[in-house]
Formats: C-alpha cells, structure tokens, sequence
C-alpha cells in the first residue's frame, strides 16, 4: 500500500477523474501508432486544447482555466504516466515554454500568442542545446545581432523536443560578444525566412518524442519577439529551472511508481520453479526496499509542490528532488526489467518501454553530476 498522501482537495480529484476519462478516450489507444510515426499527430494538441489542458494556469481572458495551483499540473503528470505516452511533450508546451512568454513577454505578446497556444492551434518548443553546449549555457555559439528594428539570429540548436511539430520556439541567443552571460529569448515563427528544420532525430527511448535539429541563418527577428531584456535571458532561463526540474521529478517518481505497480503484478502471478516469482526473497526485498523509497520519495515531491505553491521551492530544493527521483526512476526500471526475466527486454512488455525512455530522466534540465553540484554549493559554499 502506497503512502497517505493529504496534499489533494476533492476538487483535484474531480479534476483527476474527468481527466482520466479524457486519457481513456482520446489518447490511451493511439499510443502504439505514435511510437510507430516518431511523433505524435498534431490533432491532439488541439484536442488537448478542446479539454481545457494545455496552459491551465493562464488566465481566462486568454481562454484559459485560470488554475495556478501546481497540483492540478502534478495530477495531468501523475496520470500520463499511466494512460498517455511519454513522448507527448505537452507539458513542456504548457509549463516549461509557455510560462516564459506569460513571465517575461509584454501584454502585446501575451495576446498574440497565448490563445493558439492554449487551443492547441499552436505548438511550442525552446531551444537551448547545441552540439557543443548542453548544461554549460554560457557556452552557446547562437548570436543576434541587433540591427535597430530587428535581431540577426544564426546559429543551430540540437536534440529540441517538439522540434519538428513546433508552430513558436523560443530559441537563446548571445546578445553579447564581449559578454559570454548576455544572452536573449526570441521568438522564431514557423515562417520566418532563414528558419529550417534538419531530421526527426532517432532515440534510445520517447519513440513518439518528434526531437529534431534546428538551424537558423541570418533570421531577421522583429523587436516585437523579444522576451524582456535582450541582456538577461540568462537570469530568465536559471529563474526558471527549479520548476523545470520539479516538473521533471513529479514525472520520473511517477513513471517509477508505473513501474513498480506493473512488476509487483508480474511477480504475483509468474511462476518459476513452481512457485511464484513473488515468493522468492530476493524479490521480496528488493520490492521492499524500492517501495520505502518511492514513498519517501513522494513525501518529499509533495512537500516540493506545496512550497512551490507558495513561492517558497529553492535551487537546492529542485535540484534534490531531481537527482533523487531520476537515479530512483533508473534503479525501479532496471530492477523491474530484471525482475520480468526475458519479457523485460520485449517492447511488448511496458516495463520495457519505461526502461528506455527513463535513461533520459538523469541528463535533461541538468545531469545528475550537475544537481550533485548545485546542492553541494547549498551546502558547503559561503
């Protein structure tokens, strides 16, 4: 039995409940073709959009629900890990790329784009990585230029979730020569002259992720597609880290709750030797042992999202619950694939599935050597 958890309302079950309804109807039975195609079909970003769950934070007059409340983006989380796919990067379109336009964008910018975004109409991606520059930002070679009534951007980015369905991508670009930390957030459109795409970039894992190259060759840039000031989207993208990685966390302990759930039940009902697998001690112990952690482990996420809530998450907070729950994701899949015996290594089987795709959970928003070094800062640096 999992732990007690206290932290929802009746109104987050509610809100669970019509939302797994929606996951069994609209998305649960197209995962399989997904991961067939290497992308997800844009029709169910709008029909995401149709439900009313794409931006639910955004206010109303935008057309969204108004829901700032971390915990009903935890539930959508919590949920996807068992009846969506985890190559559908909604939510990086909702709550890790929209927010940036919500935070730093002006009003003009805000009704531009925030309605096509909330419907579905509109898809986002951000470009940060290069192929020299991934957690190391200061070392990015993207650059723009600033021509008076617009930017000169060129550069290349690399390995951009969404990057071939995407409609608006918010791309970080050094503003500075002379100042490797000034960087801005632009605004590239689908039609901009000097935007292309490269492939749908092949991966270990997150089969219906569409993950692509992104070039950009002297992409003149209107002044009316910066995000706030030209000089600090450095200060934007680290502000905005600690729900990134808390995003991620709720998302790696829930993929590693699926995965216990799914091999507790293997292990109940195969036999070896004439008895059940779940008889034998090593199994029992290591289910044990890994169910004490993932409650422990929710405890802690929980606490995160309270404090969030209450603008109280730091670095250091994220940053712990990132390197605990992506290493735990890691051990609970493995284990699990162990524990399947050959079925482990079947794509058929889902534990399978979740093995692969959770190899990516200890490098995106900051590997895990780097998480191990923002604590340790916390802890030991004046």
């Amino acid at each position: 039995m999992a732990v007690e958890r206290n932290i929802f309302t009746s109104d987050h079950q509610l809100f669970r409940d019509q939302y797994v309804r929606f996951l069994l109807k609209e998305i649960k039975p197209y995962r399989d073709s997904w991961r067939e195609e290497g992308i997800v079909p844009r029709k169910f970003f709008k029909k995401m959009g149709q439900q009313g769950c794409l931006l639910i934070w955004a206010d109303s007059k935008y057309g969204g629900l108004g829901l700032k409340d971390f915990r009903y983006q935890q539930v959508m989380i919590e949920e996807d890990s068992i009846h969506s796919d985890a190559g559908f990067a909604h939510t990086l379109h909702s709550r890790l790329v929209a927010p940036y336009i919500q935070k730093y964008g002006s009003e003009e910018q805000r009704e531009r784009f925030l309605p096509s975004l909330i419907s579905g109409d509109k898809i986002l991606a951000i470009a940060m990585t290069e192929p020299d520059a991934g957690s190391d930002l200061a070392g990015m070679k993207t650059r723009a230029e600033n021509c008076g009534d617009y930017w000169n951007l060129s550069g290349s980015k690399t390995y951009i979730t969404n990057g071939i369905n995407s409609d608006v991508i918010v791309v970080a670009a050094k503003t500075n020569p002379d100042n490797p930390r000034e960087t801005g957030l632009f605004i590239i459109e689908r039609e901009m002259v000097g935007f292309c795409r490269g492939r749908n970039l092949k991966k270990m894992g997150l089969k219906a992720q569409d993950t692509s190259e992104l070039f950009f060759n002297e992409v003149k840039v209107p002044n009316n597609n910066v995000l706030g000031d030209p000089a600090k989207g450095f200060t934007y993208l680290i502000q905005s880290l600690a729900e990134e990685r808390l995003l991620g966390s709720v998302a790696n302990l829930a993929v590693a709750r699926r995965a216990f759930e799914i091999t507790r039940n293997f292990v109940i009902h195969r036999k070896a030797f004439g008895r059940r697998v779940a008889d034998f001690q090593n199994t029992r112990f290591k289910l044990a042992s890994l169910g004490t952690e993932l409650d422990l482990a929710q405890t802690y996420i929980d606490s995160c999202v309270m404090n969030h809530n209450e603008g109280k998450l730091t670095v250091d907070m994220a940053a712990k619950a990132k390197l605990y729950t992506s290493e735990l994701e890691g051990r609970m899949v493995d284990e699990g694939v162990q524990l399947h015996g050959g079925a482990g290594y079947m794509e058929e089987y889902e534990i399978c599935r979740l093995f692969t795709n959770a190899r990516i959970a200890r490098i995106y928003a900051g590997t895990s050597e780097i998480m191990k070094e923002i604590i340790a800062r916390s802890l030991l640096d004046p």
